[in-house]
């Protein structure tokens, strides 16, 4: 049921406005006694998940015993990016989670199921994995904080997600990200009914039924009216009622449609939330439809120090490299170790345009950054970070369609994690 709604595309949520959809709801739900918290990890900053679960400790007190961000695959999050994220909550309340040894498996999606909603582009079991802490730690209420945005592995993220992918183990992740790939993001991205969702669906109505689960769900884009960040919509509830309604909110503030492709897109990284193309490579997923055939991706990274987060998979990134879907596909059946990881195998066929259009990559300095020997080995091209900025100023451009001075026309987005871009005829309603 629904606990709290509120959202529009011209509305704007203050910190006040959400302290107070949270207490309403909380103030709806009763007594507890022991709450857990999954927030999201200092990659999501902007969801305003930080504040909310800070929020949700000065509510219940020492009733909130744990926060576990949901780090899924990411590296834990550093003392400063904690107090920067949640504030005043006492850093001893942070859990780490380790997708490798921290999960239990509550139960398995049938192979037959998993093959019906895949269209057959796969047909093995999945195993759905939560952290050991949500099923034995004997909580009376889960809070899962989030933000609902388009994703390029489930369509929109968040909702269950945050539970099997951010709080999951080394199969469930590989395997549900292996699902999107070999069913097409480009089907999925900006939906909320993928193959993916209903194999989440699936596993939340036959697994988890029981655990206290309460969802709080934001909705947050960017106003290219003034570049600021807003916060759209603030959606509290314990079934796919408070997704759908969120998705849908998250669809019209997040999603921009586009009359024609784009020639070149010039994409910013921030340095506090973007290290890694595991990361960086949302340039690439959240644009792909809107650039045309030829066209070219430029991703200023000034913080870009490796591949993956977690070593595996930046090893074998870096082994395999972005080379297109076929060149993956390949590498798969020839390599065991590429089966055993097919997060990364579906990371490398997102990360590829395909052969369709150039992606350049532009870190910073070589002693602290990726180099130009590194970018390239995996596919990408590679130009100097000065070089590029100084052609491409992100203190002047506008997120948007801007003209230099020397008449070329490129479209600049600041922050990736906060949209979806699509020419027209390239997206599937």
């Amino acid at each position: 049921m629904m606990y709290f709604e509120t959202g529009s595309v011209n509305q704007e949520l203050s910190a006040e406005d959400l302290k107070k959809g949270l207490y309403a709801a909380l103030d709806k739900l009763g007594k507890r006694d022991k709450v857990l918290a999954l927030p999201p990890d200092y990659t999501r900053l902007p969801s305003r998940a930080g504040e909310l679960t800070e929020f949700a400790w000065e509510y219940y007190g020492e009733r909130l015993t744990d926060v576990l961000p949901a780090l899924g695959t990411h590296s834990p999050m550093s003392s400063h990016q904690i107090a920067h994220m949640f504030g005043k909550l006492p850093s001893s309340l942070i859990r780490e989670h380790d997708w490798r040894n921290d999960v239990v498996t509550v139960g398995e999606v049938p192979a037959e199921f998993v093959k019906k909603v895949s269209e057959g582009a796969v047909d093995f079991p999945w195993p759905a994995q939560v952290n050991k802490l949500l099923v034995n730690g004997n909580f009376d209420l889960i809070l899962s904080i989030g933000q609902v945005v388009p994703h390029e592995v489930v369509g929109m993220a968040n909702y269950n997600k945050n539970i099997f992918v951010g709080t999951g183990g080394v199969e469930g992740i590989n395997k549900s990200h292996f699902i999107g790939a070999s069913y097409g993001m480009e089907r999925m991205m900006g939906h909320a009914d993928t193959p993916v969702r209903r194999v989440f669906n699936y596993a939340s109505e036959h697994f988890i039924n029981h655990l206290p689960i309460v969802y709080v769900q934001t909705v947050v884009g960017l106003d290219t009216t003034d570049g600021k960040v807003k916060t759209r919509g603030l959606f509290i509830g314990d079934d796919f009622e408070v997704f759908d309604k969120a998705a849908k909110l998250a669809l019209q503030v997040n999603f921009e449609m586009l009359d024609k492709p784009l020639k070149k897109v010039v994409v910013y990284l921030d340095p506090t939330e973007f290290k890694s193309t595991w990361l960086g490579n949302k340039s690439i997923y959240r644009t792909r439809m809107a650039i045309d055939d030829g066209g070219e991706l430029i991703i200023l990274a000034p913080a870009l120090k490796e591949f993956g987060e977690d070593k595996e998979i930046d090893r074998l990134i870096r082994k395999y490299g972005y080379f297109g879907t076929p060149a993956t596909l390949k590498a798969c059946s020839e390599n065991e170790e590429l089966r055993k990881n097919l997060s990364a195998a579906a990371h490398l066929i997102h990360g590829s345009s395909e052969g369709r259009f150039n992606i350049t990559y532009c870190p910073g300095s070589e002693k602290e950054n990726l180099t130009q020997k590194e970018i390239e080995s995996v596919g990408f091209k590679y130009a100097r970070l000065d070089e590029m900025t100084r052609k491409y100023d992100p203190k002047v451009l506008k997120d948007g369609y801007n003209t230099l001075p020397d008449g070329e026309v490129i479209f600049y987005i600041s922050n990736p994690a906060l949209g979806l871009w699509a020419f027209k005829d390239r997206f599937n309603y």
